[in-house]
Order: structure tokens, then C-alpha cells, then sequence
């Protein structure tokens, strides 16, 4: 049986529904496919050259081409010290993208909307070297302590963390130079770390998150200064998650999309879907799926703050 048939025994509205967003072999053999493991080295607490030395003499490690603290490791290294000490993220490498894309800067201020359970927050502290203010905010206390929690370990000192649903920043108009909006997601990107995520989509958890994205790209969009970077991302595939999400928020705002330049392979972001057509500058967005780089599905758009 190949990989598309034995999808569709678990979830045939699935494999239905992208047959119009991406019917290749190679889809769903690499949703079928085992996620690589990949860490995040730690500068806040190690030299990169030095312990990635360090990590060699243990362990085979791969380059992630976009990130120059990030590698594909042959083991599981949850249990290690050095991971307890916070020398290293356990993170996949596609999430390792929208901090870089980010580029925060030392003495900024910056918001994290959707920060747990932390691997890019913390990502962003590392490239502000712990210098500026960073706010790392989540809807649920319990996924917020799981955020404290990891902060802590990675020797991150200039978060703030807050518990609040998102779409309140709105009130907190032209505060900060970036905001990253992971945005919650229907996580079609995800099926390769747990076939959970498969058995439970559904056309209406799409249509869902789409309401709710928009609704917190238009707070994060508020929240930020004027001339300010805000980064969007996702790890689903969906068009309604992600184009016409960045296509909402040009329609309803002066915002503008700047080119991502990384050393990635990627695909035409869908600018036409069903009966619907997207602002032709969406083309600049990010869109990978799981068989380009061998990673997680991920959305990303960066935009500018003209107002």
C-alpha cells in the first residue's frame, strides 16, 4: 500500500481535500516519513564553534542550510545533561525560520504573541543576546509554565511572559520594532511527529483558525511601530491559513511583503484557490512542504509596518 492509501484509510476528507493543494507522491510519502531530529545550539550559554566540536566527538551532525546554530543529530538527545543545561534546543528546523527572518536586534522590543512552549523566544532572545525586552505571551497557563520553564533553562533574562488571548495587543498600538505570530494552525505540518494531527483535521478546524489568524495578525499588526517588522508563520499547508490570511491583512491595512532570502527550497505560494485570488505580492511569502527541504510543512511572511 502506498503512502497516499494508507492516509486515506485514517482520515479520507484529508487526502480528498489536498488533492487540490499538492496530489504528489512525494506529499504524502513525506508526511508518511518519519521527522528528522534537529537541535538549536544555545549561544547564550556555549560557544557554537566550540560545542558544536563538542557534539561531533558524540554524535553525527548535518548543517541546517538556514540556520548556522541549527542541526540534523543521528540521536535522541532529550535525556542528555547538556540538554537539562539548556546548551541546545531540541527543534525542528523549519521552526528555526521565522526568528531568522525576524532579525532581532539587541535593545528591541519585541513580541512573541504565541510563545509556547518556546523554541523560537528563546531563538529570538539568543539573537538579541539578551539585551532589550522581549514579551513571550500565550493563551493557556499551563502551556505558559512550560514557557517559563524553558526560558529559564536556555538563560533567557529579558523575557516578560503574559498569559492573554493574542488579539488583545490591539490595544497596545505602535509598542514594538518586531512581533512573531506563530499563529495557532490546523498543524497539517506536524502529521510527521504525530499521526494525531492527521486523525483530527478537519475542513472545519481550517476554517476556524483562518477566523482566528486574522483576527491576531490585525492585533499583532496594531501592536507594532510604524516602519516595524512583523513575521507570520505557520506549520500547516493550507491557503486559507496562510495566503489568505496575509491577503486579509493588505486588504485591510497598508502593510507590505519584503522578499525572504534564505538558502531554502521552496514553492510558488497558491495564489489562486477555489473560487478566491490573492494580492500578487504574496508571492514573496515563504512556502515549503514536507518533501522540498525533508522538515515540517511552514508558511512564513515578513511585512513592514507602513502606517
Amino acid at each position: 500500500m502506498d503512502a497516499k492509501e494508507y492516509i486515506r484509510q485514517i482520515n479520507p476528507k484529508f487526502v480528498e481535500h489536498y488533492e487540490e493543494i499538492d496530489n504528489s507522491r512525494e506529499f504524502f510519502e513525506y508526511l508518511n516519513k518519519p521527522i528528522r531530529i534537529s537541535i538549536r545550539i544555545n549561544t547564550l550559554k556555549v560557544d557554537l564553534h566550540k560545542f558544536k566540536e563538542y557534539l561531533e566527538e558524540k554524535y553525527t551532525l548535518e548543517q541546517i542550510p538556514w540556520c548556522k546554530e541549527g542541526f540534523f543529530i543521528n540521536k535522541e538527545v532529550g535525556n542528555t545533561i547538556e540538554h537539562n543545561l539548556g546548551y541546545f534546543f531540541i527543534q525542528e528546523a523549519a521552526s528555526m525560520i521565522p526568528p531568522i527572518v525576524l532579525e532581532p536586534k539587541p535593545g528591541e522590543k519585541v513580541l512573541d504573541m504565541a510563545a509556547a512552549p518556546g523554541a523560537k523566544a528563546t531563538q529570538i532572545a539568543m539573537y538579541m543576546r539578551n539585551e532589550g525586552y522581549l514579551v513571550a505571551n500565550d493563551v493557556r497557563r499551563d502551556r505558559a509554565y512550560i514557557l517559563i520553564s524553558n526560558l529559564q533553562r536556555m538563560g533567557v533574562t529579558i523575557a516578560k511572559v503574559t498569559i492573554m488571548d493574542g488579539r488583545k495587543f490591539s490595544k497596545y498600538e505602535n509598542r514594538f520594532d518586531k512581533v512573531l505570530l506563530d499563529a495557532p494552525c490546523s498543524n497539517v505540518g506536524m502529521i510527521r511527529k504525530n499521526y494525531r494531527h492527521l486523525k483530527e483535521w478537519n475542513y472545519r478546524m481550517v476554517k476556524y483558525y483562518s477566523k482566528l489568524q486574522k483576527e491576531l495578525i490585525l492585533a499583532a499588526y496594531k501592536a507594532l511601530k510604524p516602519g516595524g517588522i512583523l513575521v507570520y508563520s505557520t506549520c500547516t499547508t493550507e491557503p486559507e491559513e496562510n495566503e489568505e490570511v496575509i491577503d486579509f491583512l493588505l486588504r485591510e491595512t497598508n502593510a507590505e511583503i519584503l522578499d525572504i532570502k534564505l538558502p531554502i527550497k521552496r514553492r510558488n505560494p497558491i495564489l489562486k484557490y477555489k473560487d478566491k485570488s490573492y494580492d500578487n505580492s504574496i508571492k514573496k511569502c515563504l512556502r515549503i512542504h514536507p518533501q522540498d527541504n525533508d522538515t515540517e510543512a511552514f508558511f512564513v511572511a515578513k511585512i513592514i509596518k507602513n502606517d
